[in-house]
Parts: structure tokens; C-alpha cells; sequence
């Protein structure tokens, strides 16, 4: 039987609410300003992303982002983004704390020495899962017993248990392009990258006070690339070595039919 006029508002319609449509997530980055000075922030998180490490095939690194890009062919539309972290050798290979894939490649480096890498402390981005941590190699050496799925050694660290790395100035002579990671207190993993020349001690005031980092790593400087594929940016230069890699996860339907073979 049909609906009388009156009750047309009443019985006929529909008495429960459209939910409204989930807003996408925000893009992993952005850009930023500090004092100044031009960044790029990206921020990798547990609930939307996942991270490792990548040196290349057989060991053999690959020496740019659009390597690691024709490299990942259809898969890199699962890159969120990327950039290289961590000291290398001539050849491209880790010369600190490199684990890819739950491998050691290269063990703990706590010598001294010249150089970035040697201004102690220097320090290591780590994860398994999604837990993520950057620590001091002294703290790293006292402190995690288990390896973990990827992790990777550079320095200086910048901020350490929320100081300011001790030898590092204010604002020192040396400005370059540079590159660090920080983990803040709700687990998320900041890189961030200058778009112009930075001193250390702006780098680090930026994860410091504005990013609220406990800890904070150097990555590189000079060299210091990224790819934004959201932005269609893939930055060229001299030759990289380790490469940290952020992925979107798959969730539902869509990582079912990409497990499909």
C-alpha cells in the first residue's frame, strides 16, 4: 500500500542520516619555513605508512631516487616518499648501522674520526613495525638487544633527549642543503629537508621547537635529496647511498588485490 501525502516526510523517508564521506588523509609533505630559511617537511605515519631501508640489488646501491624509481616500476605508486639517510663510502655502501630488511649489513660504527659522521654523538633511525625510534649509538649500543627490521647510522645527532646536540653552534659558518629525521612523542617520523642553504643549529632549533622531536638525526648535507612523487619531484645530484623508503600501506580490498598474483 502506498504512502498518504501527510506522512510522505514521516514514514517514506529515510530515518537514518547519511554518514559523511572520510576526508582524505593530508599529504606527507609540505612545505615549511624557519627562520627564514625554505623546508620541505614530510612526515611518515604508523597508521598510514610504512618504512624501510634500501641499498639496491645484490648489494649493489643505487646511486639516485630516479633509479630506485624506474627500479620499483608499478610499484611506486605505493611510494609516499623518499630520501637518502645515512654516511656512505666511495661505492654508495653504508659505512655505520645499516639493517634492511631485518639483514645487518654493516655493524655499529663508534670510532673516531673526521668529519659529520665523527662529531659524537652521532646517532641511528631505527624501526620494526610500526615503532620507530632515532637514539645516539651509545644509547643504541646499551640498549636495543633485538635488530631491527631496517635501521641506519648517520650524524651528528641534532637534538638529543630534547638539547641541542653540544658541539653545534647557534648558527654556525657552515650552511649547506641538509637533511634529518626525528621521531616526535606520538611515534611519528619528521624528515625534513632545506630547500636552501642551513646551518646546523637552525636545522636543529626546527625540530627542536617547532616539531617537538626528543631526538633528532642528520642525515646528510650536499647531497640531500628527495622524492615527492604527489609533486612529480625527483631531486638528481651526486652519487647517494642509502635510501630510506615511506610507503602507504595497503588496507582492505586494495592490499587483497595486490596479493593477488
Amino acid at each position: 500500500m502506498g504512502c498518504s501525502l501527510p506522512l510522505v516526510l514521516t514514514a517514506c523517508s529515510d530515518p537514518q542520516p547519511k554518514a559523511a564521506a572520510k576526508a582524505p588523509p593530508p599529504p606527507p609533505c609540505s612545505g615549511a619555513t624557519f627562520e627564514g630559511t625554505p623546508l620541505t617537511h614530510c612526515i611518515a605515519d604508523p597508521a598510514l605508512h610504512t618504512v624501510r631501508t634500501v641499498l639496491g640489488p645484490g648489494g649493489k646501491p643505487y646511486r639516485s631516487l630516479s633509479e630506485l624509481a624506474v627500479a620499483l616500476g608499478p610499484k611506486a605508486s605505493q611510494v609516499a616518499f623518499a630520501m637518502n639517510g645515512g654516511m656512505f663510502d666511495e661505492a654508495g655502501m653504508p659505512i655505520g648501522y645499516y639493517v634492511e630488511n631485518g639483514r645487518r649489513i654493516h655493524a655499529l660504527n663508534r670510532n673516531e674520526g673526521w668529519g659529520n659522521f665523527h662529531l659524537q654523538p652521532n646517532g641511528v633511525f631505527f624501526g620494526t613495525g610500526t615503532r620507530w625510534e632515532v637514539r645516539t649509538a651509545a644509547d643504541f649500543a646499551s640498549h636495543v638487544a633485538r635488530r631491527p627490521d631496517f635501521g641506519t647510522q648517520s650524524g651528528p645527532m641534532l637534538v638529543i633527549a630534547g638539547k641541542l646536540h653540544p658541539r653545534i653552534d647557534r648558527d654556525g659558518p657552515s650552511q649547506k642543503l641538509r637533511n634529518a629525521v626525528g621521531v616526535d612523542r606520538q611515534g611519528r617520523a619528521h624528515f625534513v629537508i632545506s630547500e636552501a642553504p642551513i646551518s646546523f643549529g637552525k636545522l636543529a632549533r626546527y625540530f627542536r621547537d617547532e616539531l617537538h622531536t626528543p631526538n633528532a638525526l642528520f642525515l646528510d648535507g650536499s647531497v640531500s635529496s628527495l622524492w615527492d612523487p604527489r609533486m612529480g619531484r625527483v631531486d638528481g645530484g651526486p652519487p647517494l647511498g642509502p635510501l630510506i623508503l615511506v610507503e602507504k600501506k595497503l588496507i582492505g580490498a586494495e592490499k587483497r588485490t595486490k596479493a593477488e598474483p
